[in-house]
């Protein structure tokens, strides 16, 4: 932080994103909406703005980052792009696709966003407050989700605030995201073989066996709301927050019709207020595992371990 003990607010608007701009240019640290959840964002090539990212999360140094790019053009300047990886960014970015692709040896990046490995994750974000701050800065943006570590990720600035209030520079104000799960992650291997290593909302490639971590949102523990999570309840005990799902009510629902795009828009809100609820306890109503529900139950897994 630069001396503020106060995070500042400034809306995505062209004023805001010149803001965050000259901010991140010195080093600092500002929170954007991204059309997944809201991003924590930092100079990739800079070793002490990234430095700073892991400090203000506490998060875990093995843990890579994703880095936040305009397009193919700048992603190649930091990966060895195989026509399988090409194919798969032209027909999904910008958008929710995080490629995890062979490291250039000359990748102007900071040795902590690939945590050691040699490969390394991009995306290419379609939110417009992303999409023009990535236009107005020269260097790509290494952006986790803007939450304490393990924490529940932020669909709005007010949730950013909530454990990071303080301890970065500026939140980019941009409304509630609209995807509301992080972005899926996937390996092009070098046999042109793709590997999903986190569900999102696209399903793309063969699911991982999950072996060791190379990508973000692979830890075992993930997305706590700081009480203990019952999963597939139908009803909920006395002393349990209920979050429904289609014909389970609940004390609030992810989605009263059963739409598992609307529930996961509305999954890490539900998780907020059910962390701020008085029940020591909270239960959430069985969702299906079909399309972007995929997501929903291993945030929902990772939220209960």
């Amino acid at each position: 932080m630069s001396g503020k003990d106060v995070t500042e607010v400034r809306l995505a608007d062209a004023v805001g994103i010149a803001a965050a701009a000259r901010c991140l240019e010195s080093g600092g640290l500002v929170a954007v909406p991204t059309e997944t959840v809201y991003g924590l964002a930092a100079r990739a090539d800079s070793a002490e703005a990234v430095a700073r990212i892991y400090a203000a999360k506490g998060r875990p140094d093995f843990n890579p980052l994703i880095v936040h790019v305009a397009g193919l053009a700048q992603a190649e300047h930091y990966a060895i792009i195989s026509p399988e990886a090409r194919a798969l960014a032209e027909a999904h970015w910008p958008g929710p696709l995080t490629l995890v692709l062979p490291r250039r040896p000359d990748a102007a990046l900071a040795a902590a966003v690939t945590a050691g490995l040699p490969t390394v994750a991009l995306r290419a974000p379609a939110h417009p407050a992303m999409r023009a701050l990535l236009e107005s800065v020269a260097f790509p943006l290494a952006a986790p989700s803007a939450n304490r570590s393990g924490f529940i990720s932020p669909t709005t600035a007010a949730h950013v605030l909530a454990s990071l209030d303080g301890r970065i520079d500026m939140v980019l104000d941009g409304g509630a995201t609209r995807a509301g799960v992080e972005s899926t992650i996937v390996a092009v291997r070098a046999d042109g073989t793709v590997e999903e290593l986190r569900p999102g909302p696209l399903a793309i490639g063969s699911q991982s066996g999950g072996g060791a971590i190379e990508a973000p949102g692979q830890l075992a523990s993930h997305y706590a709301p700081g009480k203990p999570v019952r999963l597939n309840a139908a009803e909920a005990e006395p002393d349990e927050f209920h979050i429904g799902f289609g014909a389970v009510a609940g004390d609030i629902t992810l989605s009263e019709s059963g739409d598992v795009a609307e529930a996961a828009a509305r999954l890490y809100a539900a998780l907020h207020e059910a962390a701020r609820a008085p029940q020591p306890r909270i239960a959430v109503a069985p969702v299906p595992e079909e399309g972007v529900g995929r997501a929903i139950n291993d945030r929902l897994r990772r939220a209960a371990a």
